[in-house]
């Protein structure tokens, strides 16, 4: 679970990461401002009645360093969505000489409160172990938007670049996190072998579903920014890798330390019978981290399925809507991958635990 709210974390960064790059090509940077409201100067609703929309013109404080740095300035909301109030804290630009214009809220102080919450809980219910995986997180963020992102923003091919991504990610967040050991190991090994099936599944099924990876808003936008350099069929790809690579460390780290328990608490198990045993628990593994992912997908999504939910169509034609087959080829390529990866891993380990005990009865007789 610790992945997913990486995940997640990243996603928000990504998602405000995105918004100032493109508000920043859209005006000079040095017209971008923050500022604080210190009073709402006029406020009415505009239109009629029953269909009126909210205008406020406010007061604000620059608050961003630079030669504007303490001056009050007047900034309409043009915006009838949002009424802001009193001490909101607000992103404008100059417009023109005299006119200021309110882009975004300001929303880097929850942000940072919720992952110093997030940092203080892992510290403190994983004590050590938590500072390793805090550093395969820093890992996996840095990989993922020092390397990944300008990599394939810059017309590299997205399907190599976040292999190679995931190969660096793999033990540099796994090993921090569970320690330099034979489990570890085996989990690695586990979690390519694994990752490489996922990615030979999706690539073709995303062939055969015919499925472009312009479905979403997101990818219309890149196409536009970067017309014929980004493959957007290989970036869907991409992303239903780095996805998947979130939950299997879960998966194969636990089917390797399930196995040596067993051997430990037995010496006289045959890599069979743990095998056997291993898969018992694998298979209630299987069933809680399949239905989780198809709740992360589902809940990620929830939006998109409300809208086709009051859609008068047949079930058989809505799944047809690419937008739509795109999230069903990457969770159920996502599970397969999932599902796969627990015969592998317990595999691996029952393999390696036999071959130690082997070695172990050389030396002793």
């Amino acid at each position: 679970m610790k992945k997913i709210v990486l995940a997640v974390f990243l996603f928000l960064f990504s998602l405000q990461s995105s918004s100032n790059k493109a508000f920043a090509q859209e005006v000079p940077v040095n017209q971008n401002y923050q500022a604080v409201v210190t009073e709402i100067l006029e406020q009415k609703i505009t239109g009629e009645k029953e269909m009126g929309q909210m205008w406020q013109k406010l007061e604000l404080v620059v608050t961003s360093k630079g030669e504007k740095i303490g001056q009050k300035v007047v900034a309409q909301n043009l915006d009838p969505r949002l009424e802001y109030q009193v001490g909101d804290k607000l992103m404008i630009y100059q417009a023109d000489a005299e006119t200021f214009l309110i882009a975004d809220q300001i929303r880097t102080d929850a942000l940072l409160i919720l992952f110093i919450i997030f940092i203080a809980l892992v510290l403190i219910i994983s004590k050590w172990r938590g500072i390793g995986s805090l550093l395969g997180m820093a890992v996996s963020f840095v990989v993922i938007i020092y390397f990944i992102l300008p990599k394939i923003a810059g017309g590299e091919n997205p399907i190599l670049i976040a292999i190679l991504g995931s190969l660096i990610i793999i033990p540099a967040t796994f090993y921090p996190s569970h320690g330099i050991n034979r489990k570890t190991t085996i989990a690695v090994i586990s979690t390519i072998l694994a990752l490489i099936t996922t990615g030979l599944l999706a690539n073709f099924f995303i062939s055969l579903a015919k499925l472009s990876g312009l479905a979403s808003e997101e990818a219309g936008f890149l196409q536009a920014m970067y017309p014929d350099l980004i493959n957007m069929q290989g970036l869907l790809l991409a992303g239903i890798i780095i996805g998947v690579l979130g939950v299997l460390d879960d998966v194969t780290v636990s089917q390797a330390s399930i196995v040596e328990q067993l051997k430990g608490a037995n010496q006289e198990l045959r890599a069979t019978e743990i095998f056997q045993r291993a898969m018992q628990v694998g298979h209630d593994h299987i069933s809680s981290m399949v239905n989780t992912l198809v709740l992360v997908y589902a809940g990620a999504s929830l939006p998109l399925l409300l809208l086709f939910n009051d859609a008068a169509k047949p079930f058989t034609e809505l799944i047809n809507h690419e937008i739509i087959a795109d999230e069903i080829v990457r969770t159920l390529v996502g599970s397969i991958g999932l599902i796969l990866a627990v015969p592998i891993s317990t595999f691996l380990a029952a393999l390696f635990v036999e071959g130690k005990d082997h070695v172990a009865n050389k030396h002793h007789h």
